[in-house]
Parts: C-alpha cells; sequence; structure tokens
C-alpha cells in the first residue's frame, strides 16, 4: 500500500517535471558546508581571507532517493502552504529520515517554503529535529534576514534547547552583525552561557567580527580580556580578526600591541596577517613600516599572495609612488602570481593620473588577454578621458573595444568622450561611425547608464552634421537625447539651421515649437535662415508665421528681413499680409523700406481695402513715416479709384496734411468725371473750409450738374461759399458753421 501511495503521488507531481532538469539540478541539491559570510570585505582586499568556513555538519547522513527531494519541493513552490498540500508530500513520504529533511530545507526555494516544512514535519510528529537540521534552518534565515524567526527557534521553543549547538548561535549571531543589530549579537553571546551553551574561541571570533565592524573597539577589547580570564587561547584567526578591527577603527596602538601579544603568545602569524598588518600600515601613511613587513613577510618565508602584492601596490599609489607600484606589479607577475580584478581595478587609475599611458595601454591590454573584468566599471572612464587627452585616439578606441570583449556594458558617456575626441581632431568619419552604432543601439537611452553623453561631445557631432546635409541623422540622435532629458540649445539651433540650409523648413519651424514648449531659448540667427527657407521655397505665408515667432521670441528682425518677407507676400499677391508685416515693422521702430511700404498702400488702395490701409498711414503718421500722398492721390485718380481717392483725400484734410493744389483739383475732376457730384461737392466744401480758396476750374460745371441733378440747396451754398458770401460751408448732416472764407 505505501509503494502504491507513493507510485500514484510520483504521478500526479512528476509530469510537470523535466526529467532532465531533475538530473541536472540535483547536483545542486547535494549537501554542502556553508561558508561564514565575510565580515571584513568593506575594509581592504587583504582582510578578504579571515573568513572562516563554519564546521561541517557531520557527513554521515545516508543519501536518499533523489527525485523526492525535488519533488517536495517543487510541490511548495507551485502550491499554497494548506493542508492539502501537507496530506500529499505525507502521501509521498513513508518515512522522514535527517538526510530527506535536510536536503529539502537546503533545496526549498524560498526561506519561507523552509520554515513552514520545518514546522511542519515536527508538530505534525513526522519528524524530530536534529542539531543538524536546526543549524541548517538558523542559516537559511539569517541568509534572507528573517531574524526574529531564527530566533524564536533559537530561544523560545524550550524542546529544542538541548538541540541547539555553538555552531547555530554563532551563525544567528554573524546574521544579527550583517544587519547592523550589533546589541541583539552581543545578548546572544551572553545568552550562551545562560542556556548552558559552550562559548569556545569561535564564538569569540564571531563576536569580534561583529562588533569591530561597528568600531567598537573598546567593547573588543573588554570581551578578549574576557576570553583569557576563561582559558581561551585565542587562534591565528582570533589576532587577525582583532588586527583588522582595530586599523578599521585607526587604532594603530592597540594593532600593534595585539601583534605582540600574538608574537609573546607564540602564534605564528600567516600571510593573511601581514596582509592586514600591511594595509593597516598604508592607511596611515607609514610607508616605510609596510615595506618593512613586506620583506619580513618574504623573510620568514611566507609566500605573498595577490592581495599581499595588491595591498602594496595600492598602498605606493594612495603615496604617490607610481613607479615603485609599477615594480610590485612588475614583481608579482615575476614571481607567476597572477593580477585579479582588484590589482587591474587598483593599477590602472593611478597609472592614468601619473600620465603613464603606454603602460596603461599594456596592462589593458592584458587584462583583456586574461579576459578579467576589473570590479569598478568606471576606470575604462578614466583611461578613455586621459587616453584623449594625451591624444592617443587609437588607444582610446581600444578601451571601447576592450569593453565589448569583457562583456561590459558601453554607455552613452564613454562613445561622448570618443566621440568629442575625434570630432575636435578632425576625424569625423569616425566619430560618425561611433555615431550610427549609438543611434542603432539606443545606447542613450539605456536607464543603466551611470555615465551620459555630454553636450559638448553631442553639440559637435550634430554642428558636423547640419553642416553636411545630414540634418536627419542629427534630429534622430537628438531625439533619442531628448527622451533623457536633453534641452541644449546649442544642438536645437543647430538643427533649425540644418534644416533650413537644406530646404526643409518645416522639420526646422518643428524643432522651434518643440522649443518653445520646453522654454529653450531660440537663436535670431536660426530664425533667419529659416525664414530664408521659406522664401526660397516660394512660402511666404509661412515665412510670415515663422516671423512673428521670432518677434514673440524677443529677437529684432534687421531691416532687410522685414523687407524680403514683406516683397514675397507682395509678389505672390498676398497684399493684406504684407500690410501686416508693415505694422510690425514699423511698431519695432524700423522706418527703413518706405518705397515698398508705398507700394502696398497703394495695392491695398487699389483692391479696395480702403480702411486697412488707411491704418497704416495712421500708424506710420505717429511714428515720423508719412507717405507721398501726392503720389497715391494721383495713381488712384488716374487708376479712377475714386471713393478711395476721396477717403484718402478726407484723412489728409481731417490731419491737415501738406499736399499739392493741383492733387486737389485731379480728385474733384475724377470726382466729377464719375458723377459723384454730392462727393465732389461734400470735399470742396471741406478744401474751402482747411485752404481757404481753390482754383479749380470745373467749379462752376459742378454748381450747374447739382442743379440739373435737384440739389439746388447745395448748389447755392457751394456758389456764394465760391462768390465770398457770409456764409459757412454746409458740414455734413446740414449743419453750417460760420466761417469767413477769402
Amino acid at each position: 500500500m505505501a509503494f502504491a501511495a507513493l507510485h500514484q503521488g510520483l504521478r500526479e507531481v512528476l509530469h510537470q517535471v523535466n526529467p532532465m532538469a531533475l538530473v541536472s539540478n540535483w547536483k545542486l541539491l547535494r549537501w554542502r558546508p556553508t561558508l561564514h559570510p565575510n565580515p571584513l570585505s568593506g575594509f581592504s582586499s587583504s582582510a578578504e581571507a579571515l573568513s572562516e568556513q563554519d564546521p561541517p555538519i557531520p557527513n554521515h547522513i545516508p543519501p536518499r532517493e533523489k527525485n523526492l527531494e525535488l519533488t517536495i519541493c517543487k510541490m511548495m513552490a507551485n502550491r499554497a502552504w494548506t493542508t492539502r498540500l501537507q496530506n500529499s508530500i505525507r502521501s509521498l513520504v513513508p518515512h522522514f529520515d535527517p538526510s530527506l529533511v535536510f536536503n529539502v530545507l537546503h533545496a526549498a526555494a524560498s526561506p519561507e517554503h523552509a520554515l513552514h516544512f520545518y514546522r511542519w514535519v515536527e508538530r505534525a510528529g513526522l519528524f524530530t529535529h536534529t542539531p543538524d537540521t536546526t543549524l541548517k534552518i538558523i542559516q537559511i534565515l539569517g541568509r534572507y534576514s528573517k531574524l526574529n524567526h531564527a530566533r524564536c527557534i533559537l530561544l523560545q521553543d524550550p524542546p529544542r534547547r538541548s538541540l541547539v549547538s555553538e555552531d547555530a548561535f554563532v551563525s544567528l549571531i554573524d546574521s544579527y552583525g550583517r544587519a547592523g543589530i550589533v546589541q541583539e549579537s552581543v545578548k546572544l553571546f551572553q545568552k550562551m552561557k545562560d542556556l548552558g551553551v559552550e562559548r569556545t574561541v569561535k564564538s569569540y571570533d564571531a563576536l569580534f567580527k561583529v562588533i569591530l565592524r561597528r568600531g567598537r573597539y573598546m567593547m573588543a577589547k573588554r570581551y578578549y580580556n574576557a576570553m583569557l580570564r576563561e582559558g581561551l587561547h585565542p587562534t591565528r584567526h582570533t589576532f587577525n580578526i582583532l588586527l583588522w578591527g582595530m586599523f578599521l577603527s585607526f587604532r594603530l596602538d592597540t594593532a600593534v600591541r595585539f601583534y605582540q601579544d600574538m608574537n609573546t603568545m607564540g602564534v605564528l602569524p600567516d600571510v593573511v596577517t601581514y596582509n592586514t598588518l600591511i594595509n593597516g600600515y598604508f592607511r596611515f601613511k607609514k610607508v616605510e613600516e609596510a615595506e618593512k613587513l613586506f620583506l619580513e613577510m618574504k623573510g620568514r618565508q611566507i609566500l605573498p599572495n595577490v592581495i599581499s602584492f595588491t595591498t602594496m601596490l595600492k598602498g605606493y599609489l594612495g603615496a604617490g609612488r607610481i613607479d615603485d607600484a609599477f615594480k610590485v606589479f612588475q614583481e608579482m607577475k615575476a614571481c607567476g602570481i597572477k593580477p585579479n580584478a582588484v590589482t587591474f581595478s587598483t593599477l590602472l587609475p593611478g597609472l592614468c593620473d601619473a600620465e603613464k599611458m603606454a603602460e596603461a595601454k599594456d596592462v589593458l591590454r592584458e587584462m583583456v588577454e586574461r579576459y578579467i573584468a576589473p570590479k569598478d566599471n568606471s576606470v575604462f572612464m578614466k583611461l578613455l578621458t586621459c587616453q584623449c587627452k594625451s591624444g592617443d585616439l587609437d588607444a582610446a578606441a581600444d578601451v571601447l573595444k576592450a569593453m565589448i570583449r569583457l562583456s561590459i556594458p558601453t554607455e552613452a558617456g564613454h562613445y561622448g568622450v570618443l566621440i568629442e575626441s575625434f570630432c575636435k581632431a578632425n576625424v569625423y568619419d569616425k566619430a560618425e561611425k561611433l555615431l550610427d552604432k549609438v543611434i542603432e543601439k539606443e545606447i542613450v537611452l539605456r536607464s543603466q547608464n551611470a555615465f551620459e553623453m555630454e553636450p559638448s561631445a553631442y553639440n559637435l557631432m550634430i554642428g558636423y552634421l547640419c553642416d553636411n546635409g545630414r540634418t536627419g541623422k542629427a534630429e534622430t540622435f537628438f531625439r533619442q537625447l531628448m527622451k533623457k532629458g536633453a534641452q541644449d540649445s546649442d544642438a536645437f539651433n543647430n538643427l533649425i539651421r540644418g534644416h533650413s540650409k537644406e530646404g526643409n523648413p518645416e522639420s526646422a519651424f518643428e524643432i522651434i515649437k518643440i522649443m518653445g514648449r520646453r522654454g529653450v531659448a531660440r537663436d535670431a540667427d536660426s530664425y533667419k535662415l529659416l525664414i530664408e527657407s521659406y522664401l526660397r521655397k516660394g512660402e511666404p505665408a509661412d515665412a510670415k508665421t515663422a516671423l512673428d515667432s521670432m518677434l514673440e521670441s524677443g529677437h529684432l528682425p534687421e531691416s532687410s528681413l522685414y523687407r524680403s518677407v514683406m516683397e514675397s507676400l507682395f509678389d505672390d499677391g498676398r497684399v493684406q499680409t504684407a500690410s501686416r508685416v508693415i505694422k510690425c515693422m514699423v511698431e519695432k521702430g524700423v522706418k527703413e523700406n518706405m518705397d515698398l511700404v508705398s507700394k502696398i498702400l497703394e495695392a491695398l488702395l487699389m483692391r479696395g481695402h480702403v480702411e486697412e490701409a488707411l491704418g497704416r498711414i495712421d500708424l506710420l503718421m505717429l511714428n515720423g513715416c508719412e507717405p507721398d500722398f501726392n503720389y497715391l492721390l494721383s495713381v488712384l485718380c488716374e487708376k479712377e479709384k475714386t471713393i478711395a481717392a476721396l477717403k484718402l483725400l478726407d484723412f489728409v484734410l481731417e490731419r491737415d496734411c501738406i499736399i499739392d493744389f493741383s492733387i486737389y483739383d485731379k480728385v474733384l475732376d475724377a470726382l466729377l468725371a464719375a458723377g459723384k457730384t454730392l462727393n465732389a461737392y461734400s470735399i470742396l466744401c471741406k478744401i474751402l473750409e482747411k485752404r481757404g480758396s481753390t482754383d479749380w476750374s470745373s467749379r462752376d460745371e459742378l454748381i450747374n450738374s447739382l442743379n440739373q441733378e435737384g440739389n439746388t440747396k447745395q448748389a447755392d451754398v457751394l456758389s456764394r461759399m465760391i462768390k465770398g458770401t457770409d456764409v459757412g460751408p454746409v458740414k455734413r448732416g446740414g449743419k453750417r458753421k460760420a466761417t469767413v472764407v477769402t
């Protein structure tokens, strides 16, 4: 029956499991000892070797059928933790032994799954936990910062106290320390004694790591003395931790005393000890002492490792002794020790600062050949900048190639440095090839960019493209930059100029609209090129729109630009639009181009836009620019535009403008010839009123025409005015005004 249940459960679950994945993942399921997290990585590279492995869990646990553990983990990962799932697991497993429980905990997809399984198997009476399984769950919960759950398992379950080992306390002390909760680590350490858990040097080492990481050097000294009083002898690892912590807290004297105690107690230093001491002395700028320790280490037949040489190299660079640093690098390779990523990351910036670019080039080549990527990718930006500054652009391009070979993501800033340098060196073809890659792969838009392209780089490239008929490509590139927030006025104006020169004013004006929406300053020269582009294309109305935008931006166009727009509009028959340009021009104080203004006014009057023409004339006069009324009235009369001539003469008389008397006669003759006797009577009365007399030869003819048309009253009034009778001329509406007429 048990076999049948097992078989049925496997059939229900394993149909979703890839058999090849089960076989390959089994290698990950087998138990391996867990390493202590390294608390010293934030101090120096030499301290990385101070961490030690957790004491291995006894490996006498017998192997089990591998598919069973994977099946249980798969079930927990794909289903909610319910009674139904628990029953399914129970139906699969006839007996829960330590090997099965340990492996399920180890392979669980999440700490929650592991905790559920850990609690359930014991509460259901299926399994009694051992020190190994308890240590395993403590390590899992600590790794994922589930510290309260780990503490509950360790301290608050009375039946479990007899099964909790020192290793479990050490693991949780370290987990609290990595979380920065030092006081809980100290409490756990003190609790060990209350619970009867023996504290060995291992526990003290874990506590020293935690409190020294937070700079509690005085507390470390107290616990060190307490350890000695308990009769525990510090090991080499203990002293290594203490030395590291004291240097981290800048306690040089205390570190020296600990080193003396180490020698007094007959504890021999190892390479980690010397690495820690050398790094500490360099931190205090004691270069000679560090050099003596390095020689002492070799004198004791302790072979320096890559951390030793890297520490010396870093110390020399910090002291400004670049030549000595490079000698250490060469010695390191001569000893058969291969530099690592930290070594290269340390050396390359130092060579750049010392302007030793040839050596930096060789080091980079070696790094690429060995396919070692640096820990800090910013070293490539420094290399690029320095190689470009030195003028070796081929070496700078090799830096970018090295990044690609090392699978390090290239960023917009890297390309920007190269593009700017190539442009300044007039090697625009290479710069454009780099830009093509930037555009094609949308490198500018990558969210992980730490180095953005600077305006000094992209403005040079955009300017070059716009000057050489490739403004479309420049705009495509800059629109990517705009998505990242770029709104450089130089780039915008270059695009406007480029589109305008290439005969694409619509695209240029679209750029101007974008600038307006973003509040970017627009250049007067760019507007001028845009307007001229519209004019060359035969689109004067759009040129007028661009001119208006230019005025709205606060720019004052030149007189010649006004003239170009007005001429184009006039030639295109857009007289009223041209008159609006006159209005803008005069309001801005520009008083040139009056010959063209006169032509536009004439065209307005000839087309019957008399009121608009008079409005423009009034504006001109207010700004001290009086048009040639004699010419305008004469032309209107010749073209038989009598109504326009009448209104213009009326305007002249009302404003007391001086015109030739012969013009009066021309207008009156034109009105009389057109049969507009009443209009001629009215304007003649005004002439007599304003000028006092007239020698118009056709006045008698006008009187006869008035009488013939039945306007005898007007004929009588006019006759008496002409003869000098004291009769005021009749104003409009029939009202008289007493006037002495000569």
